[in-house]
């Protein structure tokens, strides 16, 4: 499968060396002895991150294996300052996290549109000759040198903002539910793991207002130790405002199934447990009231509960308020 998304690349960044400082000593027809003139070097090119609204996947990076900022210029005489090494600016989607590779130390995120971050900062120029020059040394003919830029790798990973995570096991209906409420066209069939990347919709509300729905791909017992697909997709859970469980109407045991994914958030990042949580039954078409009243009795306690079916739209309408009245 060619997908365009793409939340994870590593990447080699190496900042601009600084421009060396001049120690030119003035020397003119008329002045032997003109005293120091060396200029100041340039810094080098700073590594900036910086958020675009406009894109929604590291793609354009997944090719992208070093990233080099221009060195600074040195200093000249007539106390010339050296040129600056230019900028090199890496725009990235909202919700990019940068790390350093080998420490695994954030060095920021990017959570606004414009927001910048410098990644790898150039080396600073060096002074020239006239920045020492004082009463007691009047001819210093020594200036200094620029500093090294830094290289490093860096992980710039994606985790993706939205409002609503869809949360549950593979073919539980999350990829029909988002079809069906916003115009988000998810890859749908009838068998586990359809959905491989996440899928973003904006869900329409009442008086023009709306939310951002994600589709994250099925979790499976296990996945916060790398099975199944793993972790590679919890991470998009982090940044959900609200956490939207979707267990079918068909499963063994709905109690049992909600502790599992409970379980696997908890162990990937126990600050997950804090969101607010709805737990929809999904693919409810088939049931009639009194099976409904009859499964109510069998269901978590601690969780707003919702009946409903992507194909009939029963209860869509009533999860849409539901989940409106949460996130406000």
């Amino acid at each position: 499968m060619t997908s365009n998304f793409v939340d994870y690349v590593k990447i080699c960044c190496r900042s601009g060396k600084g421009g060396a400082g001049s120690a030119h000593l003035l020397r003119t027809r008329g002045n032997a002895k003109g005293g120091p003139d060396g200029g100041d070097g340039g810094r080098g090119g700073h590594i900036i991150l910086k958020g675009n609204k406009q894109l929604w996947t590291l793609l354009h990076l997944k090719y992208t294996k070093h990233i080099i900022a221009e060195n600074g210029e040195n200093g000249g005489k007539n106390r010339l300052h050296g040129k600056n090494g230019e900028d090199i600016i890496v725009e990235v989607p909202l919700g990019t996290v940068c790390k350093d590779f080998e420490t695994g130390e954030t060095d920021g995120e990017i959570v606004e549109d414009g927001q910048e971050i410098i990644i790898a900062s150039g080396g600073r120029g060096g002074k020239g000759n006239d920045y020492f020059k004082s009463s007691t040394n009047q001819t210093p003919r020594y200036a200094q040198p620029g500093e090294d830029g830094i290289e490093a790798w860096k992980i710039i990973e994606l985790k993706i903002l939205a409002d609503v995570g869809l949360v549950g096991f593979p073919n539980a209906g999350k990829s029909t539910l988002l079809s069906v409420v916003s115009a988000a066209k998810p890859e749908i069939a009838n068998y586990p793991f359809t959905t491989l990347v996440p899928n973003l919709g904006i869900v329409r509300y009442r008086d023009n207002q709306s939310f951002i729905m994600a589709d994250i791909p099925g979790i499976i017992e296990g996945a916060s130790e790398g099975k199944g697909l793993g972790i590679r997709f919890l991470r998009h859970i982090e940044r959900n405002s609200l956490l939207l469980f979707m267990i079918p109407c068909d499963s063994d045991d709905i109690k049992k199934d909600c502790k599992i994914l409970l379980n696997e958030l908890q162990t990937y990042n126990p600050e997950l447990m804090a969101k607010d949580r709805i737990l929809a039954i999904t693919k409810c078409d088939m049931l009639d009231e009194i099976m409904i009243e009859q499964m109510k009795e069998h269901l978590p306690k601690d969780m707003k509960c919702i009946f409903i079916s992507s194909v009939s739209g029963k209860g869509i309408k009533e999860l849409k308020d539901l989940i409106w009245h949460s996130l406000n």
